[in-house]
């Protein structure tokens, strides 16, 4: 009897080890602006090999949360993989407002290096925490290969780090995968690629974008009207070209591309150490149908990215083996719409004037502290005071703060308005915890403004459409799939700050330096 239970622990400690293996490669795909109600909507249109595999195969958490308001691309990502928020990663934005030089630009933006195949200036330095990769690249003394791919190079950079090989994005001019010289050197078949036969350039001309399926087929939402069809082309002579091709499903395949490369050429898979390939696809509106909500574009896009994705999926079995694969999906928790209301219906609400505050602001603050100027002005929701001109009146800027947050929280539509004293020192709660969460203290504006639903910020800038407040969130789900975990459903809802510490446990590697969440337990159990 004792031989018998002595060969059946043996027996189970060898097929846990089997299953605690550490991946070969760990694969990332993440789907900005992806909708986990619009993939059950459209789920009778996808296939076996795409959704519904990473469905029935995968660990499958039904929803993630970010724990911050006005997430965009570059918040999202940078959360993702430092498993941190913005208050402690640094990018609380995707872009950023030098109000001396009155102009806007991404929050990545370095002059101190040049871009390959791009004239922009990006680099990863504004990521203050470390991300999978980088704790990657530590843990195995720089053996592990870390690479990025994706439309923009907010999301190819934030999902790589600061110690990865590489990150690739297309440029908006060239329509080329272009890079930074921050990170060393573009791999032969990269540069082969970009000036060969099946470049995007060379191909944009054939590339007509038009229904993949019978418009009756296209039947997820009752509320469209129009029975015509649709076509879209693109050329270079056509403004935004290329920033338009990167809303529609041709960015994609044009990922998977690239990504094939990797696979065939970048002996992913084959070191003695762990790869990571990020990759990020697109799921949000067309730039030229921004403005309509329900449309048999939207449809298409995620047909034709679930084929894309069964491509991605069937490369990496043949190449790595998905056995050896770690394959993380997720989305990036928001989702870009332009409100356009029928005529005749009008909803409760009304517009916000940014310019119109500013100035009764400083004119209310000249009343008390004298004639100055005081406020610099007004970007993303925030209003910035002149410090300069506050330290050389030598008034006490928390003062200055809560005097100017008295008299802004009376505006029509202001649901709220915090300091950035009250955050630095501790005086939030559960209500302004998101504002905390989603902002750093540098570049932080002295006041933060949230207002009320249905609200709208008008900039009053001709031609420019009023942007209208909504709060809605966007269910997003969280699935890994691959290296012997075990299909499961799991119907808690978890933090996207989870999901970095949660694959670096499967690595066996120490988290972000930033990350302050344990693994996802059933990952611990299951794997």
């Amino acid at each position: 009897m004792r031989k018998i239970l002595t060969s059946l622990i043996a027996i189970l400690a060898v097929t846990s080890l089997e299953a605690q293996q550490v991946p070969k490669l760990v694969v990332c795909i993440t789907v900005d602006q992806l909708r986990g109600d619009y993939v059950e909507y459209f789920y009778n249109t996808f296939g076996e090999g795409g959704f519904k595999r990473l469905l029935n195969e995968g660990l499958v958490y039904k929803n993630i949360r970010f724990e911050f308001s006005n997430i965009d691309q570059a918040t999202a990502f940078a959360t993702l993989f430092t498993g941190s928020n913005p208050c402690f990663n640094g990018i609380s934005g995707e872009k950023v407002y030098d109000f001396n030089r009155e102009q806007e630009k991404s929050v990545l933006h370095d002059a101190n290096y040049i871009g390959n195949y791009t004239r922009d200036n990006y680099s990863p330095r504004k990521l203050y925490a470390s991300t999978i990769g980088d704790e990657l690249k530590i843990a195995s003394k720089g053996r592990s290969d870390v690479y990025a791919i994706a439309p923009d190079a907010e999301s190819a950079i934030l999902s790589a780090g600061n110690a990865a090989n590489g990150a690739f994005w297309i440029d908006n001019i060239n329509g080329k995968w272009a890079t930074t010289t921050y990170y060393k050197g573009v791999p032969w078949y990269i540069d082969r690629y970009n000036n060969g036969q099946e470049s995007l350039p060379v191909r944009l001309d054939k590339l007509v974008w038009t229904p993949s399926l019978a418009l009756t087929k296209f039947d997820a939402f009752p509320y469209i009207t129009d029975e015509s069809s649709y076509r879209y082309t693109f050329n270079e002579n056509q403004r935004n070209c290329y920033p338009d091709l990167k809303t529609s499903p041709f960015v994609n395949a044009e990922v998977n591309k690239l990504a094939f490369q990797f696979l065939e050429y970048g002996g992913f898979g084959s070191r003695s150490c762990p790869d990571m390939l990020s990759v990020t696809y697109y799921a949000g509106n067309f730039n030229r149908l921004k403005d309509r909500e329900y449309s048999r574009e939207i449809q298409d896009t995620y047909y034709q990215l679930d084929k894309d994705i069964e491509k991605l999926l069937d490369f990496i079995d043949k190449k790595v083996g998905l056995r050896n694969t770690l394959v993380v999906f997720t989305g990036s928790g928001y989702y870009k719409s332009v409100e356009d209301y029928p005529e005749g219906v009008q909803l409760n609400g009304g517009d916000f004037y940014p310019k119109r505050c500013l100035a009764l602001l400083n004119m209310y603050l000249m009343q008390i502290y004298g004639q100055k100027q005081w406020v610099t002005g007004y970007y993303n929701g925030q209003i910035f005071l002149n410090r300069k001109v506050i330290e050389d009146e030598k008034q006490a800027l928390e003062s200055v703060q809560n005097k100017a947050a008295e008299f802004v929280a009376q505006f029509s539509g202001v649901q709220s308005v915090i300091t950035d004293c009250a955050l630095r020192n501790g005086e939030w709660n559960e209500g302004t915890a998101k504002f905390r969460n989603g902002t750093h203290y540098l570049g932080r504006g002295d006041l933060i403004i949230e207002l009320q639903p249905g609200w709208r910020v008008n900039n009053e800038v001709p031609g420019e459409k009023v942007k209208m407040v909504r709060h809605n969130a966007v269910v997003t789900p969280l699935i890994f799939m691959g290296n012997g975990l075990k299909p499961k459903h799991i119907y808690r809802e978890v933090k996207a700050t989870e999901v970095a510490p949660s694959v670096t446990h499967i690595l066996r590697i120490r988290p972000p330096n930033a990350a302050t969440e344990l693994p996802l337990w059933e990952l611990k159990v299951e794997n």
